[in-house]
């Protein structure tokens, strides 16, 4: 079984140490033997695949271990960082956030199972406040006269930009589309439009994908 250890840093070089002197530490003290660090420098701009999470996903198994020095390292917004924990506790991986104090094991144990429920009804939380937002945003705008919605025809701007790869990656693999939502994020119907506006949708398997979670 593989222990691994994602280090997501700025351009200061001390960051690094710091990050990799915890970990180390930590697997120290804990018995561990850190198999591979995985470094990528922090960009908002980057997507899932640039900042090496699939890459991470990928070399991660059932009973491997990931650690952090702290869950932030993980993404760029709590709903993000959620999902990615959900997506490792679904793959049976061992996940530690050490300045959390944070050991997920398996989802298996009664600690880890409360966990990951708060967990996901922080994401549902999250999603809610962030709809919430948008519809007084919109309310506000309407009021002041503004004209709403895009020009027919062109396509808007979706917070799945940048992750078609992803997506097309899960649909290849018969991953349903509501399973596909949940790991990104994002609802089904919001999901389906982004796939079809850009067409994404597998020849292969022309949408009829079975498989859920």
């Amino acid at each position: 079984m593989s222990v691994l250890s994602y280090i997501r840093v700025s351009t200061n070089t001390q960051d690094v140490k710091n990050q990799r002197y915890e970990i180390l530490e930590y697997a120290r003290t804990h018995d561990l033997t850190i198999d591979q660090f995985i470094e990528i420098e922090i960009s908002s701009r980057k997507d899932r695949k640039q900042r090496r999470i699939e890459e991470v996903l990928q070399k991660l198994s059932p009973g491997d271990t990931l650690i952090v020095s702290e869950l932030s390292r993980l993404g760029r917004s709590t709903g993000e960082v959620i999902e990615l924990v959900n997506e490792l506790v679904r793959k049976k991986v061992r996940f530690i956030a050490i300045k959390q104090n944070l050991s997920i094991n398996n989802g298996h144990d009664m600690t880890s199972k409360i966990v990951v429920t708060l967990f996901g009804l922080m994401a549902e939380l999250e999603r809610d406040l962030i709809s919430m937002r948008t519809r007084e945003a919109l309310a506000a705008l309407k009021a002041q006269g503004k004209v709403l919605g895009r020009p027919k025809g062109s396509l808007g701007k979706s917070k799945l930009e940048g992750r078609e790869d992803e997506i097309i990656r899960l649909l290849k693999s018969k991953v349903s589309k509501a399973a596909i939502a949940r790991i990104t994020g994002t609802s089904w119907l919001t999901l389906d439009r982004f796939i079809k506006s850009r067409g994404l949708h597998d020849p292969k398997n022309s949408g009829k994908n079975k498989t859920s979670f």
